[in-house]
């Protein structure tokens, strides 16, 4: 087998094991504390901390990559995600707010250094002319991520059902147990490392191209999580009656089809353009979804008080959003995969990817903020504005190139 190939397998086969545990615990973490007597609240709380430490890993771990390698970083990783599994094996007693908290830090640590290190991998194992090639993997890899995190959803709520809490923690550490096994074997040991060595100055020193890319992205995830984290959950549940597993079973397949959808991004965009996606692409793919958004917004708004968007409204409007978005990801995945540089690309790639963490905890804090004082439309108002603007600075990243 192609050299080159057989390092993306084994690297796509160690993010892809990691994902399923990530959606897993997820799942796992939000029914098991809900039984236990926790507030919604106090469920939502134990995620802050996952997200904003998801900023800081990208920052520096992009720069640790740069030192280290990307070998080092991605097994890193995995083994933090098993130490966090680990932490959860106390009596139900001791599984305090705070302490909980700090579990998920440290997986939201471990999620975005094996993220970073995938995504810089492609760079490096990829020849800087072969534009399909690289937009091509990296859509894969992308696209898989986002459906195996559905399935994981799945995982969970299954496991928990089946062998209770403690046994679901214990069989996810035994399966990332035998990747990292695999990963020491199989993993080139100079993955990602070379003579380049970053300065701890470089982490914001950025080009003109990566700050407006990374800014574009920020906008664009906030708009999604604005109304699809805490308002669109919500109001299934209280306007529309959804249950509990009707809810959880349509967002997780949501995620798998959008996951899908970007996995044959390439395709896709081919019917409109032959060339691989450039900066216009971002701009033009991301009109849509301004449309989408500020139409549910409208029609939203302007019901009478006494009615509201249908479920089959709803799932039709998600369903579209959801494949404009994937697409507009995987463009987004693309670029800033293309633009980095060769040398030092997991410091562009983990300022990037900070970037896309900042957007998501905006997202969900005014998600959960303008749901409780303004509404379901306004939630989706603010979305059509944040794409917008993600639009206007795809505009202007045009002249750049």
């Amino acid at each position: 087998m192609d050299r080159q190939l057989s390092q993306y397998l084994t690297v796509t086969g160690c993010y892809w094991a990691f994902t399923l545990t990530d959606g897993a615990l997820r799942m796992l973490v939000v029914l098991y504390f809900h039984q236990l007597g926790y507030s919604a609240l106090e469920i939502a709380s134990l995620f802050i901390l996952y997200e904003f430490f998801g900023m800081v890993t990208n920052l520096f771990g992009g720069w640790l990559a740069a030192h280290k390698g990307l070998n080092l970083t991605l097994k890193l990783g995995l083994a933090l995600q098993i130490i966090s599994l680990s932490m959860l094996l106390l009596p139900p007693s001791l599984l305090s707010v705070a302490y909980v908290m700090v579990v998920q830090a440290l997986s939201g640590i471990a999620k975005d250094l094996s993220k970073m290190s995938a995504k810089s991998s492609i760079k490096v194992l990829i020849p800087e002319d072969a534009h399909h090639k690289l937009y091509k993997w990296v859509a894969l890899l992308t696209g898989s991520k986002n459906a195996l995190k559905g399935i994981g959803f799945f995982l969970g709520a299954a496991l928990l059902t089946i062998v209770d809490f403690k046994g679901a923690i214990l069989t996810m550490i035994a399966m990332l147990s035998a990747v990292l096994f695999a990963s020491l074997r199989l993993l080139q040991h100079d993955l990602g490392s070379r003579p380049f060595k970053a300065k701890f100055k470089q982490l914001f020193s950025k080009s003109t191209r990566i700050n407006l890319l990374s800014a574009a992205r920020l906008f664009l995830f906030g708009a999604r999580d604005i109304w699809f984290v805490v308002a669109l959950p919500v109001y299934l549940q209280t306007q529309l009656n959804w249950q509990h597993i009707e809810v959880g079973s349509f967002l997780a397949a949501w995620v798998i089809a959008y996951g899908l959808v970007q996995s044959f991004s390439p395709k896709l965009t081919k019917i409109i353009s032959k060339k691989a996606p450039d900066a216009r692409s971002a701009f033009l793919w991301a009109l849509p979804l301004i449309g989408i958004t500020a139409l549910l917004s409208f029609f939203g708004s302007s019901l009478v008080a006494t009615s509201y968007l249908s479920s089959g409204t709803i799932i039709i409007a998600l369903l579209i959003f959801g494949a404009f978005f994937a697409i507009n990801s995987s463009i987004h995945s693309y670029l800033i995969v293309a633009y980095a540089d060769q040398d030092g690309v997991s410091l562009d790639v983990g300022f990037y990817y900070m970037a896309n963490a900042a957007g998501r905890l905006i997202g969900t804090v005014l998600s959960g903020f303008l749901y409780l004082h303004y509404g379901f439309a306004t939630c989706l108002f603010f979305s059509s504005v944040f794409i917008a603007l993600a639009a206007l600075i795809s505009f202007f990243l045009q002249k750049k190139h």
